[in-house]
């Protein structure tokens, strides 16, 4: 670290120095370990307290079901936990936690399923029946839709959505994956939906598996994709050519889609365990033409031609690929293995490959 926050009495790194600077003097003063003078009595209060005491202060309560930031998460999260804990002090105080009250209503802006206007949206979450809903009209007596929040994904997508304060749930519906856009203007009240619905899901989980530990109940909250991005595709035919689609890795599911925001992808593809018949491979099948970055996806229904932008971009979805393959199948997987339906029709093919 090369900043610290000497009232705290704290090392930090130059990214969080910012986030400690915008909330103001009155919460965090800021010095340069070397830039900057320090007087004797700052000093003596970096001594007295440290990083280490002032964890055990300001993480005191933190619920189980709250997403610690690592440094490669997105930036509303990173600040939005050093607001809670130093300016809100919401670990000092478990009062201040208001999403782990298992309810929570309010507005979102949310993404039309057919245009890219985000129009407001009331939503409510209920742990007690376990959805979340949403209301076109505040006045409307039925909601839009109904969304199972034990089936439900949910991440940050700044990225993806240009705005810093976006999420995006995943979840199926009559045999395929949905996508819902939202964003809130306030990084805290984003940040708390995102919490909620991981506590939600976490106290449904303790009631379904009450002998499983909370340590490993937290791994199946929410789950980041574990990579995006542009691939080529062709079609199931050997005559068909190569076409840009954008990829989405969900747990066991790599979804392509037309666009980066499409409400639902154009397909899916399961991936089961690599000795049920899944394997990926470096190179074109035979008779495909090879784009230079070329890998072959093989499931028991389908082999696939795919081609990455760059070597190391196939390199990358490799490895991720290989590394769900790699995992038995767990009771949930096959559940959604189940779920999965393929569909197809004689013109615009949807074509949905779920494990037999």
């Amino acid at each position: 670290p090369e900043w610290a926050s000497y009232n705290i009495g704290i090392f930090i790194c130059t990214r969080c120095s910012g986030v400690h600077r915008s909330m103001g003097v009155h919460i965090s003063k800021v010095k340069h370990l070397k830039l900057d003078r320090w007087e004797d009595s700052q000093v003596k209060r970096m001594k007295e307290v440290g990083n280490l005491n002032a964890k055990l202060k300001y993480e005191e309560r933190v619920p189980p079901c709250y997403r610690k930031p690592t440094e490669n998460d997105p930036q509303v999260l990173i600040e939005q936990w050093i607001r809670a804990k130093y300016q809100r002090e919401e670990f000092c105080h478990p009062e201040k936690q208001t999403y782990i009250n298992g309810y929570k209503d309010g507005y979102l802006k949310k993404r039309g399923k057919e245009d890219s206007s985000y129009h407001p949206r009331k939503f409510v979450l209920s742990e007690s029946d376990d959805t979340l809903k949403y209301f076109v009209k505040e006045k409307d007596k039925e909601p839009k839709a109904i969304l199972k929040v034990s089936e439900l994904n949910v991440v940050f997508a700044p990225e993806k959505v240009s705005i810093p304060t976006s999420l995006q749930f995943t979840f199926l519906k009559d045999g395929s994956t949905r996508h819902i856009y939202v964003y809130h203007d306030n990084p805290e009240e984003i940040t708390n939906w995102y919490m909620a619905i991981r506590c939600v899901k976490l106290h449904r989980l303790q009631v379904a598996y009450p002998s499983a530990s909370e340590a490993d109940l937290v791994n199946y909250l929410t789950e980041d994709f574990a990579k995006e991005g542009w691939l080529f595709k062709t079609g199931p035919r050997s005559t068909d050519g190569f076409k840009k689609r954008w990829f989405t890795l969900d747990n066991r599911k790599l979804m392509y889609h037309d666009d980066p925001l499409d409400a639902h992808p154009k397909g899916e593809i399961f991936l089961g365990y690599m000795s049920d018949g899944y394997s990926v491979r470096v190179g074109a099948k035979a008779g495909v033409k090879d784009l230079r970055f070329t890998f072959t996806l093989t499931t028991p229904e389908r082999v696939f031609n795919l081609s990455a932008m760059s070597e190391v971009e196939r390199d990358q979805w490799i490895t991720v690929i290989e590394r769900v393959m790699e995992r038995p199948l767990t009771p949930q997987d096959s559940v959604i293995s189940a779920r999965l339906v393929r569909k197809r029709t004689n013109t615009k093919s949807i074509n949905i490959f779920s494990a037999r």
